[in-house]
């Protein structure tokens, strides 16, 4: 099996109020997939996620598109801290920051 990855990602488009976090949280628990996502002030949305690479890669494949209402105009993908994600498992939506 191959070793966890962690990746911090932060999606920029018409993310918030089209059900983005709700449904990027639904595909993450789909994959099994550990970590949360929430979002931003600036009309971002920001998600920590870890496990599995094949699994880390599908996460981001199916962000790029979102649900239908959404349009995705970038993501920026960079290596995550799994600490940050704790001793929870599972994937969780958190607070708006």
């Amino acid at each position: 099996m191959k070793q966890a990855v962690c990746r911090t990602l932060r999606i920029r488009g018409r993310v918030q109020g089209v059900g983005y976090r709700w449904s990027f949280c639904a595909e993450a628990q789909r994959l099994a997939l550990s970590g949360w996502v929430r979002n931003r002030h600036d009309g971002s949305v920001e998600a920590l996620v870890s496990g599995p690479p094949e699994a880390v890669e599908a996460l981001l494949l199916w962000a790029r598109r979102g649900p239908s209402m959404a349009r995705v105009d970038s993501i920026l993908c960079s290596e995550g801290n799994a600490a940050e994600i704790g001793s929870s498992a599972g994937f969780r939506q958190v607070a708006t920051c």
